[in-house]
């Protein structure tokens, strides 16, 4: 099942620290099978607040999520970003193949108490 890594990033000013991590990023995530799905684009806010911007990783499953997220390849390069930029980052399953959400909503109604 896919995974992603999912970044709410804050808005700062361009570094060269920045760039040069954009850069060197996808050299460490494809080895895992990993590309972006967003990524400095700019989106809609629809309802709530989300200043800054959305990086969307996607992965074949969350192992290989996990693995870049831990390699010593990233790991370097991580704190180019950090040291400038404050943010979020998840990583987090996708749904299986054939997914229903109905199946869950009946599953959390059976749960409710009794009234």
């Amino acid at each position: 099942m896919p995974a992603y890594v999912i970044a709410h990033l804050q808005e700062s000013p361009p570094h060269p620290e920045v760039i040069e991590y954009i850069e060197r990023m996808p050299g460490t995530f494809e080895p895992f099978g990993g590309q972006f799905l967003v990524h400095v684009t700019p989106h809609e806010v629809k309802e709530g607040s989300w200043p800054g911007h959305v990086v969307l990783i996607g992965f074949p499953d969350i192992h290989r999520a996990r693995a870049w997220w831990d390699s010593p390849a990233y790991r370097q390069i991580a704190p180019l970003r950090s040291r400038h930029i404050p943010g979020d980052i998840i990583l987090v399953d996708g749904v299986p193949e054939g997914y229903d959400a109905r199946t869950t909503a009946r599953s959390m109604r059976e749960a409710l108490p009794a009234e």
